[in-house]
């Protein structure tokens, strides 16, 4: 199994003080994404991790990806092969948006935000869900990552109704 990366944490959205038990979530959720995966890193791996504001994941998606509009999660990988690299790269939420979703699911702020960095830590080890079969393939790896959490499928979607 591979070392455990080291998280580097910045917190640019004062909304984050609701959630003060992230860096506990992701550490959990990215070792079991190592272990489900299989993926093979570098001793001293490093990923960042942003936590900011629906404002500002709006400026990143339109930067790069032409998408004037606010998402839960964005993903930046580093380039190079994964298992050289020194840097896997950046992972940024927003907590408006993810806020929004998780009640809108019926699930916790916790359990979603735990499935998005799963989700972008299976981008930054080269997934993808472009075609079918990657998202197939990427959404019962998360679904596997996620059970061994406690977590349940986060693609049984419960909306919540309006009255």
């Amino acid at each position: 199994m591979s070392e455990a990366p080291l998280i580097d944490f910045v917190v640019e959205g004062a909304l984050w003080e609701n959630a003060p038990d992230v860096p506990g979530w992701t550490a959990a959720s990215i070792g079991e994404a190592i272990l489900k995966s299989g993926v093979k890193l570098k001793p001293g791996v490093e990923i960042s991790i942003l936590l900011t504001d629906d404002e500002a994941i709006r400026k990143l998606n339109r930067q790069w990806r032409g998408k004037d509009q606010a998402t839960n999660v964005l993903s930046f990988p580093a380039p190079g092969e994964v298992e050289t690299r020194q840097a896997l790269g950046d992972i940024a939420i927003a907590y408006e948006t993810c806020a929004r979703e998780a009640g809108a699911e019926l699930k916790t702020f916790q359990a979603h935000v735990t499935h998005l960095v799963v989700h972008g830590f299976l981008h930054l080890i080269g997934f993808d869900h472009e075609t079918e079969a990657e998202a197939l393939e990427m959404e019962a790896l998360e679904r596997d990552i996620l059970a061994a959490l406690g977590i349940s499928d986060p693609y049984a979607v419960r909306v919540a109704s309006v009255e």
